[in-house]
């Protein structure tokens, strides 16, 4: 009864299926106290009644008390995979995967302002309360497909990411010495002219730093030009990337649905491979025979016709050649 227990609680908490009542009810309930105690804590630094303070402190008190629970119960159930079998260092090793730091940072600040509520560096951990957002990643596909998306595409990402820090690098300085002499309080430094180079490359164009010179207006504009070409790289390269798993995710769907209706009507399917092949074969078999005639065409053409005239074994035979790769252009075999 205990395992049967742990088993159904394990199946509830680590699985997005939506055939599955409990597992489904859970991903709803979960992502609603998610984003409802996210909402909680931007709500909180409004200046609100004492009264409506009052009910976002109960809500946040209740989603914060379920998020233990969940993590608890993550503890207890996770021995149920193999690689965390080992009661003491199976949990421990769990303990320390991305998902469950995250759940154990994100429930953290909530006891730490409980024990010490007058002490600034704690109520500045409260922020951390804001990666609860990432737990959603448990119960969203579409995160997931994010996740997977930058993953696969890193390398393409930390090549664009350096491309434009040395860019920034290289503009800020030669901005630096161009208008320094012109412009000292705005450009008095490197970072100062970095913070500029930033704005200019993203297009925002504050205004609140800008360059006066005719030379630093030019190199400006050209800056403002690259900048849209090469931030335009990693939106791109993500698009790509989504693309390409979307296909995947397809071509999956697609593989599990024969799947399963091989194994509904495994006659019929392997019927039609087989009708499938032997069509292949024939077909290959065909053009096979075809080409070997005109090989064979060709050979004899070119003894007949230069049999005389080349000694040569190997210049008749690229004779042959010739006349094949022709007929083979013209009749299209």
């Amino acid at each position: 009864m205990h395992l049967q227990i742990k088993r159904t609680l394990y199946t509830i908490l680590n699985t997005s299926d939506s055939k599955n009542l409990y597992s489904f009810a859970d991903d709803i309930i979960v992502t609603f106290l998610i984003v409802l105690n996210i909402a909680v804590f931007i709500a909180s630094t409004e200046p609100l009644p004492p009264e409506q303070k009052l009910i976002l402190e109960q809500i946040e008190i209740v989603s914060s008390l379920l998020f233990t629970v969940e993590y608890g119960l993550r503890m207890w159930v996770c021995t149920l995979d193999r690689q965390y079998a080992r009661p003491i260092w199976g949990r421990l090793k769990y303990a320390l995967t991305p998902l469950s730091l995250i759940d154990l940072v994100s429930i953290l600040p909530f006891y730490l302002l409980l024990l010490f509520p007058n002490l600034s560096v704690f109520n500045l951990m409260s922020l951390l309360r804001l990666l609860r957002l990432l737990k959603i990643s448990r119960y969203s596909e579409s995160v997931r497909h994010l996740a997977v998306v930058l993953y696969t595409k890193k390398e393409e990402l930390i090549a664009t990411a350096f491309a434009v820090f040395i860019l920034l690098i290289f503009a800020s300085s030669l901005m630096y010495f161009v208008e320094y002499e012109a412009h000292p309080d705005t450009f008095g430094s490197i970072p100062d002219a970095m913070w500029w180079g930033v704005v200019t490359l993203t297009t925002v164009g504050y205004g609140d730093i800008y360059p006066i010179t005719p030379l630093g207006r030019f190199l400006g504009a050209i800056l403002a030009f690259l900048g849209m070409g090469i931030f335009a790289l990693p939106a791109g390269i993500i698009a790509s990337g989504f693309s390409e798993e979307v296909q995947r995710k397809k071509q999956e769907k697609t593989v599990a649905n024969l799947g399963k209706t091989a194994n509904s009507q495994p006659t019929e399917i392997l019927g039609e491979i087989d009708t499938i092949l032997d069509r292949d074969r024939k077909t290959i078999a065909l053009q096979v025979a075809t080409s070997a005639d005109l090989m064979k065409l060709c050979i004899d053409t070119a003894k007949h016709k230069f049999g005389t005239a080349f000694e040569s074994e190997e210049i008749i035979r690229d004779l042959a050649m010739h006349l094949y790769n022709e007929a083979q252009q013209k009749f299209k075999l």
